[in-house]
């Protein structure tokens, strides 16, 4: 044991990364292993929300909708996560919910395949994902049609039928990374235009949109991207489909909102995907976390990633291979996200123990524990403490009690 702690010392005394750790709000104590989940508090955000709340708003009241630049704020953020995401600037709007990009988008892009009638998608994609495709349908009166097959059968289903293709980019539960360009080769072979969700990437994968020819895209501001609980998400459409008429067309995607005309007038540029009036505060503390993430480079922080990934397998088998886990994500770092995912008959009793043992990682249904490698401020020694606690509560049975048995609202 002596020796795995001397090398994880001398990996973070070393790491190029471990200076960011200093500027999140973490706890003495703490390892916080649910960064996929929700992200950490930048230190920078509470004093940033302060001043929007007492001078911009307090103070400013009204006239900071120019004054402070409340109204560009949308388009500003989104050429922020742009950078990060290998988009142009004008390519991102900063908007609304992950959920709500995913109806803007498809529906979108099923405008411009309007011979076709087909909206594709996984079986096991996040549920919300799948959610709003039947939606669509459902609001569609049956022009289009909500279709999910096995993971492994999608890129066989594309045929002359789809009109658009839905996609997780690294799967929530699994971490498995698709290959972003190679699928969207594949789709637009056959006429389809595909929807990428990034809400696993953004932040945490080095990501290229262009590179990889993307459509559309979306993705949420709260995980590794640390923008704040319900943080607003994120829309990219290639500069290619600016000419699509969003489904939503509220007044701020207007081409002239304040002229109050009767008739939508779409804005140009990705501005049309906008709805209704900003938020504010939730776009302020995004852009605290945005801004941070930009400081950070995305090879070193994938290459940490990566590392803590294999660091967390190898203490695993070393010292929890007896009591049953099964890796659930890939072995090869190069198809895993930044996450750690194992399945266990009792996963969800061990991720609460875990948590009265200041482990905090989440657990996905049916049987799936989930840690999350956030290398911004995870520490490799952190990682090897993380097992041996979850080691602890496998040894002793400590998972093993009544309240772990109840599950809560959140998982």
């Amino acid at each position: 044991m002596n020796d795995i702690l001397a090398e994880v010392a001398d990996l973070d005394a070393r790491d190029p990364l471990a200076p960011f750790r200093d500027e999140f709000r973490l706890r003495d104590g703490l390892i916080y292993v649910d960064g996929n989940s929700l992200g950490a508090l930048p230190k920078a955000t509470a004093a940033r929300l302060a001043a929007t709340v007492t001078e911009e708003w307090g103070e400013g009241l009204i006239t900071s909708w120019l004054g402070a630049d409340w109204v560009g704020a949308p388009q500003r953020i989104g050429n922020k996560i742009a950078a990060l995401l290998g988009a142009k600037a004008g390519e991102v709007i900063a908007a609304d919910s992950t959920s709500v990009n995913i109806f803007k988008a498809v529906t979108a892009a099923a405008s411009l395949r309007p011979d076709r009638a087909v909206i594709l998608s996984e079986t096991t994609n996040f549920p919300t994902d799948v959610y709003m495709m039947q939606g669509i349908e459902a609001f569609s009166g049956g022009r289009l049609t909500s279709v999910t097959v096995d993971p492994a059968d999608v890129l066989g289903r594309l045929d002359e039928d789809v009109a658009v293709l839905l996609l997780t980019q690294v799967h929530y539960k699994s971490g498995l990374i698709r290959d972003m360009a190679e699928v969207t080769r594949r789709a637009h072979e056959k006429g389809v235009l595909v929807v990428w969700d990034l809400s696993h990437s953004a932040g945490a994968i080095e990501v290229d949109l262009n590179g990889a020819n993307a459509d559309f895209a979306v993705g949420c501001g709260y995980k590794f991207l640390n923008g704040g609980p319900g943080a607003p998400a994120f829309l990219f459409a290639a500069e290619r489909h600016h000419g699509a008429m969003p489904v939503l067309s509220g007044w701020f995607g207007h081409a002239s909102p304040f002229t109050f005309e009767e008739d939508y007038r779409a804005a140009a540029g990705v501005t049309r995907f906008l709805c209704g009036t900003p938020p504010v505060l939730g776009l302020t503390a995004l852009e605290c976390g945005i801004d941070l993430m930009a400081r950070a480079d995305m090879r070193e922080l994938r290459k940490k990633s990566v590392r803590l990934g294999q660091l967390f397998i190898e203490r695993m088998t070393a010292r929890c291979g007896e009591f049953g886990f099964e890796l659930a994500s890939p072995a090869d770092p190069e198809l895993r996200g930044s996450q750690i995912s194992y399945s266990h008959p009792h996963g969800y009793e061990m991720v609460q123990a875990l948590k009265e043992r200041d482990v905090i990682g989440d657990f996905r249904a049916p049987d799936i524990l989930r840690f999350g490698l956030t290398p911004l401020y995870l520490r490799y020694a952190d990682v090897v403490e993380a097992v041996e606690r979850l080691r602890d509560i496998c040894v002793t049975r400590a998972w093993d009690k009544p309240e772990y048995r109840v599950r809560a609202a959140v998982t």
